[in-house]
């Protein structure tokens, strides 16, 4: 059984085309979690207009976070967590709700996890009107470094991650105030298990002026949050 977690805001704009990409690879006992962070829009009504048995929604209460730099990231992070803890699944996807999964991605990642645990894939660029503005994102493998090499490029894209239950268990309960869940998720596996990586693009990542993450795909936190983030996730490896 797959389960497909999903964390959304605000989606209205982009998040039917991202359901329907989804629902179209999977099979009648699969399941989409939905975790909805109090969107003020319409995303709701769209995600209940499916009438799909396969799609279970659940409200996200935003968690409270004093942290100035980097809020949007840990409420993400928070957001996916919760659809993650209501998934029922031998394998986990993440999903973002305004990117479109190319044809083909569920079958593909489940064959590479036959030969392992976690599988990160590489990504094509969308912007607001699906036009392609990148057709191969990443020109190297985000994991295959060591595990400190792979923290300090951190790189790993949770929306191209599919992964066994082994991974999931171990990842959660998140560390409090865990600010990028596919770091997390991503390390976990690094140092835990067995990953893999799928260098052909099997997403259409869009990217606009509303992601999380910058357009550029750059962190725009100073240099000393950024090694502060690093070290403190290194520590709750440890730890784990």
């Amino acid at each position: 059984m797959i389960s497909v977690c999903m964390a959304c805001r605000n989606g209205e704009k982009f998040i039917a085309k991202q359901i329907q990409s989804i629902l179209s690879q999977l099979g009648e006992n699969d399941e989409l979690i939905i975790s909805d962070d109090q969107s003020t829009d319409n995303t709701v009504a769209i995600i209940e207009s499916f009438k799909d048995e396969r799609i279970k929604l659940f409200k996200h209460e935003p968690p409270s976070i004093k942290a100035k730099l980097g809020r949007s990231f840990y409420f993400a992070t928070a957001n996916f967590e919760n659809a993650l803890k209501h998934a029922s699944g031998d394998i986990i996807f993440l999903s973002d709700h305004d990117d479109i999964w190319t044809d083909g991605k569920v079958k593909e990642c489940l064959k590479a996890l036959d030969a392992c645990d976690f599988v990160q894939t590489n990504f094509s660029l969308i912007n607001d009107k699906d036009e392609i503005t990148n057709t191969k994102f990443l020109d190297f493998n985000p994991i295959g470094s060591g595990l400190v090499k792979t923290l300090w490029i951190c790189k790993m894209q949770g929306c191209t991650m599919a992964f066994n239950r082994k991974v999931l268990e171990k990842a959660l309960p998140f560390p409090k105030h865990l600010m990028l869940h596919d770091a997390w998720l991503g390390l976990i596996a690094k140092k835990y298990f067995k990953v893999g990586y799928i260098d052909k693009p099997l997403l259409l990542y869009r990217r606009t002026g509303t992601n999380v993450s910058t357009s550029s795909g750059e962190s725009k936190n100073p240099l000393w949050f950024r090694i502060y983030f690093r070290l403190k996730i290194f520590f709750q490896l440890l730890f784990r």
